[in-house]
């Protein structure tokens, strides 16, 4: 349905040159919508007075016209036919200027209003000459300083004038105008020089006379001459009549005229019957010029003019009697019969726009041609849109893998990212401007689907709106349209444009979602053609792009009220393919994460909340959220009739499936990492990358600088990811944050023991050996000098991890060392126990060294951990009184000595 057109804004009318004149004035009228035609221009008004009839049209913007006999200052009115009447921002000024009977004029002028100048006594004139006079009041104006501004006199006197001539003048406007500065003595003898003037002009006819009474005497003296003349011609003729004689002339020119004209008056009768054959002839020469004119008109494209002239030949000789005329009829009917099959020949033609097939659908029948021609072309243009997607499929299945060398670039590190390319599904590059990322060719497949859905989009509405004209009888605008139309065929019609819709599915589905028509059987599969080969392959970077042609061609039929069949297998095709594309693209996000170890620099970077991380967690937010928003803008986001993508079941178990391995994912990367870096170089994406940013850190750092991104991912990351399924109305999000969240807690928990077996068995495992280091027995009766050497090398391993843990990640200090020491004082428990025997001396050494060390890993003990140190002390001996000032001295000094290795554990106390 089309919108009602606009209408158009009044004429406007900004500019006139000239802004005044007299009667007649050519003018140049300039503004806005003044016509679009000479016949749209029906009234100009100027100064009130019409002057259309000598308007000329120029363009919409200028219009050239003659003033008609306005008087005073008035608007410029220009009324059109397509915009109304308009106004005007500008006037124009008529007056009237006295005219001699000589002076030539665009308008009539009374000649009774002439009244001639003055004439002068001295010198002989013609009254036709004006004698013009410089200044009525024969005052000379170089006093005056400047001209009065006329804009001013204008609206003191808006009726007025100082032309003395012109009917409308103004006495005070002439003073003003020439002798503002004119002194009142000069004015009181200007005034007396006008009146003597005026004396002059009252004697009138007598100074007339004496002026030119020599001419007058010379026409006296003439006319004498005339009369004595006929005088002279009437004594020649015996005193008769001249006019006697004059009568008798004319009369034997008449006689002799008579017979000399007399054959061609004998004629005259023949000639007037002849002349009244050829006129009633005349009469009927639009039948003898019918052919003709039709072969004139069908060359020019008049097709409504020989569509009307044959009508009315038939109306007018239809049933005559008269052979000439049938013998032109007949020869008129060959011709329109000619006619018919170029019309009908051109109305199969196609690609041809509706527009034009429901002319020459009219044209048919309005010539009565026998048949239907609009279901002719209903079913040839069926057929020919069958065969147009047909040969398609066949160009392109079948002619290689790229036609054409135009070129897209696809990002090799942002492959779940869409890139759109442009018209035709690439952007073109000429050949000395093609970087090496443009590297990748238009697939075949997004080249076809293209072709397929502009041929559906622009194609297939015609045929629905021709059939659906014809079948609610506007299409044939006859008195016999009932008897036309066929309306057993709307059943035929729907199944026709059925096939089409159904092949345009299966076609497109063939494509990417082959498995969807797998229950076809296989003769019904083999015309929409096989894709799998492998030179059909299509990168999932193009899917997108495919997917919005389709959903665009499917929105455009959709749109065309079609019957329900069609309507749900577009449908089920626009709702399969989103969820194809929601999958494709899931799964290629899930595989770009599992590779995302290509891509870690292990480069940390430490901050006070998040720990150390490198680059691999924000990576995998990016990849997840940009797939999820790529998938909002292209897939969860529905037309008016798209169904709701989460809608089914089976596509709501799978979505949180491939979303819970999208966050899982994850883990195994990081678990590469840990366990197999060495294994993996990244990626050389800037050539300044030093040697030594390149090197990949050994076993130990690599797990707990994996166990970082780890923890940052569950404790942060995780929870804005979930929030933006939330957000983008995922469902179930939360049984995919418990999934993914017990994925990730299980490889914390392995990264975390992984490490810290790394780090223990270097400080556990030499401590029996150092505890006997010396051969040193408990049962000696040496006293202790200090804390030995295992304890304090065991420290030492202590604050080595706490120095890398620190280093990379602070936030998992407490939970780290806090399992090392566990380790540790598990081990010294199993060693002390495996002494059987302590002298005073030996359990005041063990007791030395347990409280030493129980003061420095003060901060990270456990409830384990402090259960062993406990029960080390229980097994000693019994401290002895004169003992406790040696003990308290030797912790003293053990402080002292180790001061400064301790100082990290009391700066973690301030920050835990």
């Amino acid at each position: 349905m089309q919108a009602a057109p606009r209408k158009k804004n009044p004429p406007l009318v900004t500019g006139i040159s000239p802004k005044e004149g007299p009667p007649g004035t050519r003018v140049t009228i300039r503004g806005e919508n003044l016509g679009t035609s000479t016949k749209d221009v029906i009234s100009v008004m100027i100064c009130g007075v019409e002057c259309v009839m000598s308007t000329e049209w120029k363009t919409s913007s200028k219009l050239i016209a003659r003033t008609g006999p306005g008087k005073g200052k008035g608007d410029i009115i220009v009324k059109t036919q397509s915009s109304g009447q308009g106004s005007s921002n500008v006037g124009f000024r008529g007056y009237f200027v006295q005219t001699g009977p000589l002076q030539e004029s665009a308008v009539w002028v009374s000649e009774t209003q002439w009244v001639p100048p003055t004439m002068e006594r001295s010198s002989m004139s013609t009254p036709l000459v004006i004698a013009q006079v410089d200044d009525p009041l024969g005052l000379s104006d170089e006093g005056n300083q400047g001209k009065f501004p006329e804009d001013e006199l204008l609206e003191l006197f808006p009726e007025g004038s100082g032309d003395t001539s012109l009917e409308n003048f103004t006495p005070t406007w002439f003073l003003l105008e020439n002798h503002h500065g004119t002194g009142f003595d000069d004015l009181k003898a200007g005034l007396a020089y006008l009146k003597r003037k005026s004396d002059q002009r009252s004697e009138g006819p007598k100074a007339f006379v004496k002026t030119n009474l020599n001419t007058i005497m010379e026409c006296q003296h003439v006319l004498a001459d005339v009369h004595c003349k006929l005088m002279a011609d009437n004594t020649d003729t015996n005193n008769s009549s001249i006019t006697d004689d004059l009568e008798k002339l004319l009369q034997n020119a008449n006689k002799c005229a008579d017979s000399l004209f007399q054959d061609v008056l004998g004629r005259k009768d023949s000639a007037d019957a002849t002349r009244n054959a050829l006129h009633v002839l005349h009469r009927f020469k639009f039948l003898f010029y019918l052919p003709l004119n039709i072969e004139r008109n069908i060359k020019k494209g008049d097709y409504d003019i020989v569509i009307n002239d044959f009508a009315r030949a038939k109306s007018l000789f239809g049933d005559t009697d008269v052979q000439v005329f049938k013998k032109m009829l007949d020869e008129v009917e060959r011709r329109i019969k000619d006619f018919q099959d170029v019309l009908h020949d051109k109305l199969l033609l196609l690609p041809s726009n509706l527009s034009e097939q429901k002319r020459l659908i009219r044209f048919l029948v309005e010539l009565e041609y026998a048949g239907d021609p609009a279901w002719d072309c209903l079913n040839n243009q069926q057929q020919w849109l069958i065969d147009l997607l047909m040969d398609y499929k066949t160009k392109y299945l079948e002619d290689g893998l790229y036609t054409t060398a135009e070129e897209i670039r696809v990002p090799t590190t942002q492959r779940h990212l869409f890139v759109k390319p442009g018209k035709q599904g690439s952007l073109t590059r000429s050949p000395d401007q093609t970087p090496a990322g443009w590297r990748f060719k238009t697939p075949q497949k997004v080249l076809y689907i293209e072709e397929l859905t502009d041929i559906m989009a622009e194609s297939f509405p015609d045929l629905w709106k021709l059939g659906h004209a014809y079948f609610s009888g506007t299409l044939i605008e006859t008195n016999e349209k009932d008897k036309k139309i066929d309306t057993t065929k709307h059943s035929t019609f729907k199944k026709m444009t059925g096939e089409v819709v159904s092949l345009f599915s299966n076609l497109s589905r063939a494509v990417f979602m082959p498995e969807s028509i797998e229950s076809l059987p296989s003769k019904q599969r083999e015309p929409f053609g096989d894709w799998s080969k492998s030179k059909h392959e299509m990168p999932p970077s193009w899917l997108p792009h495919c997917a919005r042609y389709i959903r665009s061609c499917v929105s455009t039929l959709s749109s065309l009220d079609l019957p329900s069949d069609a309507q749900d297998v577009l449908s089920d095709l626009s709702y399969d393919m989103r969820t194809h594309c929601m999958v494709v693209l899931l799964k290629q996000a899930v595989s770009d994460i599992e590779s995302l170890h290509s891509h870690e620099a292990w480069n940390v970077e430490v901050d006070d909340v998040n720990g150390g991380t490198t680059q691999l967690p924000v990576l995998f937010e990016n990849i997840v959220n940009e797939t999820v928003q790529h998938l909002h803008e292209l897939v969860t986001l529905h037309g008016t009739k798209e169904a709701e993508i989460f809608s089914q079941r089976t596509v709501q178990k799978e979505v949180n499936y491939l979303c819970t391995s999208l966050l899982s994912a994850f883990t195994k990367c990081l678990q590469e990492l840990a366990y197999d870096g060495d294994k993996f170089s990244p990626k050389e994406e800037d050539d300044d990358i030093s040697e030594a940013e390149e090197v990949v850190p050994p076993l130990d750092k690599r797990l707990i600088i994996m166990l970082s991104n780890c923890n940052h991912v569950l404790n942060t990351v995780i929870y804005r990811v979930i929030e933006n399924l939330e957000k983008h109305k995922y469902p179930e999000t939360n049984k995919v944050f418990t999934e993914a969240s017990k994925s990730f807690k299980q490889l914390d928990e392995k990264l975390f023991s992984a490490y810290i077996e790394e780090k223990s068995n270097p400080v556990v495992g030499p401590l029996e050996q150092n505890l006997y280091s010396g051969k040193y027995d408990f049962k000696q009766f040496v006293k202790p000098t200090g804390v030995r050497s295992y304890l304090k090398f065991a420290l030492m391993g202590i604050i080595q991890v706490h120095a890398e843990v620190f280093s990379i990640s602070p936030v998992l200090l407490s939970r780290v060392l806090c399992q090392v020491v566990e380790n540790l004082t598990s081990e010294l428990s199993r060693l002390f126990h495996c002494v059987h025997n302590f002298s005073n001396n030996g359990g005041l050494q063990a007791r030395l060294e347990m409280l030493a060390f129980n003061d420095a890993i003060e901060i990270y003990k456990t409830e384990a951990s402090s259960q062993h140190i406990q029960d080390v002390l229980n097994r000693l001996p019994s401290l002895r009184s004169e003992d406790r000032g040696l003990l308290e001295e030797l912790l003293n000094k053990f402080k002292s000595n180790m001061k400064f290795q301790l100082m990290c554990f009391h700066s973690d106390s301030l920050v835990n």
